[in-house]
């Protein structure tokens, strides 16, 4: 049985459904880009399904919520193990439920394969009050891993890490940023001397410089995003005039950041470094 063609002009269930109906045994070949999956029917049922490194039924939730791609029935082929046990009618039910989901979640998280940072906004005050499902999820965030990546970190799929993330996007305590422009973080180990740059850069800003230099190495990946910003409203503010204040005050800025994300001890490490600006 020859049957191939476009996910984009008939989607992923209906195709089961015209196969499975007829009763066939053989395997679905799905791609999209670099993506690679399968799903196997046994005389109509689906027996197996594999996409990257999932398989069995989130397989094929997955599968179902392609709107791109080319598929490819091969008759005949078996699969080498079986790992879905519900009938196809569930299944494709479950699938379109979740369909109906990332209709929503879609708003918030377009693509499981953009990159959550955290976002601290400088009037944020209180204690932030989290499920530990949640808390888990934020361990994860490191400004590197996409939705996709703090999926499989954490354990969960990444249907049901996209569900937790959105309630932390849509609060304003992460955001989503595209993988394209993630930067390599260097931080500079304890004790490290600066690059030899700064020490060409006038007093102010190559002081400025060992502020973010020893902020990063305290915050690591998941506070890159806060240092640089205030950094750069401190180097802004330097260069049109003002002194040693623009400094104290992004270390100041920095240090409450630092209470979020790593706690109080952080936090005053960050204030440790006020010593050193006078």
């Amino acid at each position: 049985m020859a049957f191939q063609g476009s996910l984009a002009e008939l989607h992923l269930p209906d195709i089961i459904q015209l196969v499975s109906v007829s009763g066939k045994t053989g395997v679905f070949h799905l791609t999209h880009g670099q993506r690679r999956g399968e799903i196997f029917l046994h005389e109509g049922r689906i027996v197996h399904a594999v996409l990257d490194d999932v398989a069995g039924e989130e397989a094929i939730y997955s599968l179902a919520m392609w709107k791109q791609g080319e598929f490819r029935f091969e008759a005949g082929a078996a699969p080498a193990r079986q790992t879905i046990q519900k009938s196809n009618t569930s299944l494709l039910m479950e699938a379109a439920r979740r369909m109906d989901e990332w209709r929503v979640l879609a708003k918030k998280i377009p693509s499981v394969d953009l990159v959550p940072e955290f976002v601290i906004l400088e009037n944020r005050e209180g204690q932030i009050n989290l499920n530990t499902m949640e808390w888990l999820i934020l361990s994860k965030i490191d400004g590197r891993r996409s939705v996709r990546a703090i999926a499989t970190a954490t354990g969960l799929t990444a249907f049901d890490a996209a569900k937790l993330l959105y309630g932390l996007v849509a609060t304003g305590l992460i955001r989503l940023k595209d993988p394209s422009g993630v930067a390599s973080a260097r931080p500079v180990a304890p004790g490290a001397s600066p690059p030899a740059a700064a020490t060409e850069l006038p007093p102010l800003l190559s002081r400025l410089a060992r502020v973010q230099e020893e902020c990063a190495t305290l915050l690591g990946p998941a506070g890159e995003s806060v240092v640089q910003r205030h950094v750069k409203r401190a180097r802004t503010e330097i260069e049109s005039g003002a002194g040693i204040e623009a400094v104290e005050s992004a270390v100041h800025q920095i240090s409450r950041a630092a209470a979020v994300l790593k706690g109080s001890a952080v936090a005053e490490a960050v204030l440790g470094l006020l010593k050193g600006l006078r």
